[in-house]
């Protein structure tokens, strides 16, 4: 019987850099000029919301009527995604490792792995607002909802939940062999991350080719591509999806209510991966 353990997942919620990572990752491995530009990453890597693989699941096209559709279909299209590539691959995923509907969302039978990029919650409140053309406070309301979802209208969704409850889930996935990056660090030490990176998946790192991948997709070489070429991936109605790309904007984004509450409802999960902003965040609430 065939082994279709051959997914890595390339998770994260939402704005914590997923595109940033898929687009490093196909500079590296892919011959020099070959790479993908940001609208073409599909021919590196794939996501578990794509319509051709639930199409193929479905024996037709998918109509999917709401989530118990999408639940049941989900397992047999991963099984499709698992099986598109004879090897191990990477695969784009928003949803958090857990059981929703009676279905392992990460199902550890197409599981070989997975890479989580996390972002602090203070810098992806703005940009998910941006993403999800809502308010700041609506945002925050969505990323302390364990129900929170995000979908699609093919009938094809994410579920998101809470954003320490997702973080949580993902580092802590029992069995699941898994690197976690922070997006911080990315833009602080970016050689550094992806060599242990590379080292997690057992590939030797190539300095020279490294040094290519992080110069092709800086910020502002990713912010360029956008300009030029549009990205198919933006939200209908956001201005643009590369907006700062920064860490610590939130300083400028965000009342002093807001950091307070972000931080108050996400405490314990900032104490074990972001404890160097709990202080400052704290003084910043209370300025207000």
């Amino acid at each position: 019987m065939a082994d279709f353990r051959r997914i890595l997942w390339l998770a994260s919620y939402p704005k914590s850099g997923n595109t940033w990572m898929r687009s490093l990752l196909a500079h590296y491995f892919m011959p020099p000029g070959k790479a993908p530009d940001i609208n073409n990453l599909r021919q590196f890597t794939t996501g578990d919301t794509r319509t051709d693989f639930f199409d193929r699941a479905a024996g037709g096209k998918y109509e999917g009527k709401g989530l118990e559709d999408w639940a049941k279909m989900r397992p047999k299209a991963l099984r499709f995604i698992a099986a598109s590539k004879n090897a191990k691959h990477f695969v784009k995923t928003h949803c958090k490792p857990v059981i929703y509907l009676d279905t392992h969302l990460i199902p550890p039978e197409v599981t070989a792995g997975a890479i989580y990029i996390m972002r602090s919650p203070f810098d992806v409140v703005p940009s998910f607002a941006r993403h999800v053309s809502v308010d700041i406070d609506e945002a925050i309301d969505r990323m302390c909802n364990p129900d929170t979802i995000m979908g699609t209208d093919n009938g094809i969704f994410d579920a998101l939940g809470r954003w320490d409850e997702h973080v949580t889930a993902w580092t802590t996935a029992p069995g699941l062999p898994r690197y976690v990056v922070r997006y911080e660090d990315m833009l602080d030490k970016p050689a550094k991350v992806l060599n242990g990176l590379l080292e997690f998946l057992a590939v030797k790192p190539d300095r020279p080719k490294l040094a290519r991948a992080i110069k092709a997709t800086s910020f502002e070489a990713m912010k360029k591509q956008e300009e030029k070429l549009g990205f198919g991936e933006k939200p209908a109605g956001m201005k643009s999806f590369f907006a700062k790309g920064r860490a610590g904007g939130w300083r400028e984004d965000l009342t002093p209510q807001q950091v307070g509450r972000i931080r108050t409802e996400f405490a314990s999960t900032l104490e074990t991966w972001y404890p160097e902003l709990l202080e400052e965040a704290d003084a910043f609430a209370k300025a207000g």
